[in-house]
This record gives structure tokens, sequence and C-alpha cells, in this order.
């Protein structure tokens, strides 16, 4: 067993997510500590702003990648320190600020050898490099920690993980499929920033009190990557926020948090049979609207992650820790149903520090 310390942040980059656990990348022995740190103000903005361009102008990318590197030591270091934690192994997902499976590119931003160098630990990055190359889309990469975390419960089940976009995993038995939906929060974080009225929509206050646009929203879901069979995944720009001008900011708000939790119903589509169980994971199931929403389109029982003890704070980096214990471990990270990769993948890459061998 290993103590693995596992960051991430999501393409919000509200902050960077860490959590410790005791792993030998086949089960989890213990849980430990979890939090979330900020990103400096000048390394979340030029974060933001990346994201937004897009990937036609590259030339900040390494400035980019040396503040999201700084905080991460930053986070990581402060975050050893309050828990007095031994750490064999720390996993550096790195910022995504570009994702085009089409074109076998997906972008995260970091710099996983001088982060080793800096903490003097050895680091796990580069997870979806891999994947990719085998054929895969490089995301979702959580579906074999759901599947550690699966026992025990009612079956067919679904993990529905809401970030930026949500993605699903349906575990029964053996059978492990998993994909990118559509937008999580991030259409909605969007919306909410427009409007100048705060980063998100907090306790769904906002969405809460809007009216759905019926024709935008099926409109939306006409959109040909909802029918697409999975694997598949995408760019948290791959929908356009072309809401009338005239919508109010509820209003918005309301066909948003619909949109999310209607393209979650659509999916059920292409699984083999209707989950009994929905856990919501990410920060969607902090959204009662949300939460309302996904619950009236979907036949299963829908519940947040902390009813099953399972943070929904901590689930990704948690997670991210797992992969890089599997990759210590020479177990595969992903698979044909969960990415569309041509086998089993190994994936990740081992940065030492420069003073130590491993």
């Amino acid at each position: 067993m290993w103590s693995v310390v596992g960051t991430i942040s999501g393409t919000s980059a509200d902050g960077i997510d860490l959590a410790e656990i005791e792993t030998d990348g086949r089960s989890v022995a213990r849980f430990g500590a979890s939090a979330t740190a900020d990103y400096a103000y000048e390394t979340r903005a030029a974060v933001l702003e990346a994201i937004a361009r897009g990937p036609g102008d590259r030339s900040d990318w390494p400035e980019i990648a040396r503040l999201v590197t700084r905080d991460h030591a930053d986070a990581i270091r402060a975050f050893i320190a309050e828990h007095g934690l031994g750490v064999d192994l720390v996993v550096f997902h790195g910022q995504t600020v570009w994702h085009d499976p089409k074109q076998g590119e997906t972008i995260q931003l970091g710099d996983p050898q001088g982060l080793a160098d800096v903490l003097g630990i050895p680091v796990v990055g580069d997870l979806r490099l891999a994947d990719m190359a085998a054929g895969g889309e490089g995301a979702p990469l959580v579906p074999v920690y759901h599947q550690a975390l699966s026992l025990g419960l009612p079956q067919p089940l679904c993990f529905l993980n809401i970030g930026g976009v949500s993605n699903l995993t349906y575990v029964d038995g053996s059978t492990l499929i998993a994909f990118d939906i559509g937008p999580g929060n991030a259409l909605l974080d969007d919306w909410i920033r427009r409007h100048q009225a705060g980063d998100h929509d907090r306790n769904g206050e906002i969405s809460g009190k809007g009216k759905v646009d019926q024709s935008w929203l099926e409109k939306a879901l006409s959109h040909p990557f909802f029918d697409r069979p999975g694997p598949k995944s995408l760019d948290r720009n791959a929908f356009a926020l072309d809401l009338g001008p005239q919508t109010s900011l509820q209003d918005g708000a309301a066909t948003l948090a619909a949109f999310t939790a209607a393209a979650v119903a659509r999916s059920v589509a292409l699984l083999p049979s209707d989950p009994k169980l929905w856990i919501v994971c990410g920060g969607g199931r902090l959204n009662p609207t949300l939460m309302r929403e996904l619950d009236e389109r979907l036949a299963g029982e829908v519940v947040p992650s902390d009813r099953f003890d399972i943070d929904g704070d901590a689930l990704e980096a948690q997670a991210m820790a797992f992969l890089g214990a599997r990759l210590k471990a020479g177990l595969p990270t992903s698979y044909p149903e969960t990415t569309g990769a041509r086998e089993p993948v190994v994936g990740g890459r081992l940065f030492a520090p420069k003073s130590q061998s491993v």
C-alpha cells in the first residue's frame, strides 16, 4: 500500500482539489484528508482566458503552465504539512485548457518533472496521453475508481459526475461503461458570470427562480453528440452559449440547469439497462434545482454521493491518486469500454525528482 496524494483542477478552474488515500491500485485501504486550495488570481484568470480563447493562440501556455505548477506546489506542500503526511507519490493531473479527441489532442498544462523536483517526491503526470495514443478519447479516467467504490451497492448503478462537463460510469458486475454526457456546470457558471451575479448558481437560488425555455431546450438537445454511442468525450466549450438576448438571468439559469439534466436523461438510451441508482458527484450535487431536475427525469433513485459516505468533492482527486497507484502497480487505468482505446491502457508517466531514483 502507498500513501498517494491526488490533485485535479477542473475546467471551471475554481480551485485545486487535493486528496490522500492509502491504496495498492486495486482497493482503498484508507481515505485520508482532502481539501481545496484556491488558484492565485492571475492563474485562474489566465486559465479561463486560455480556455475561452481555444488553441489558436498558444503563446502564453508555457507561462500558464508555470503558474499552474507553482500553485499546485504551494497547495501540495501546505496540505502535506497540515496533515503530517508521509507521501509516497503525488499525482498531478494538470490544468486542461483544450480537449479535442477527434484530432487526438488533449492539453493539460503543468510541469510534472518540475513539480517532482520542487516537492522531492515522485510525481505521476501525463495521465491522458497514453490512452489517446492507443486511439482512446483520453476521458473519462475516473471509471476504474468508481468500479472500486461500487462493491456492495445496488446494481446496475451510475456514478454521475457533474463538473464543468457531465460524465457517467455505468457499473453492473463486471460490466463497466463510461462516457461524457454533455454540459455540466460550465454553461450555467458562464451564464452567471456573464451577468456578474457571482461565479456559480449557489444553492440553485438563481435557476430555482426561473422558467425553462422549452423551445431552446429541444433545439439544444438536437445536437448530434447526444445520439453518439460511447465511449465519447467533449471539450468544455463544445456547446455554445446562445440563449436569446432577451433571456433573463433567472430564466437562462433555469434553462441551462434543465439542459444538463435532460442530457443525462438522454444518455440512458445508450446504456444496457436503466440504472437503479444514480450517485451524483461533483459540484452539481450541491445545486437543488439541478438535483430536482434529475430526479424528475430519471427512473432510478438520484442521491448525492455523500449519502454513501463518498466525498463528492474529493472523489476526483482521490481517483487521480488511485490512477497513480495503478500505474505503479502496472494495472490498466482505462479500457476500450470507457475511452474507446484499442486495448486496456496503463496510463500516466512517473517523474522522479532529479535528486532521487525510483
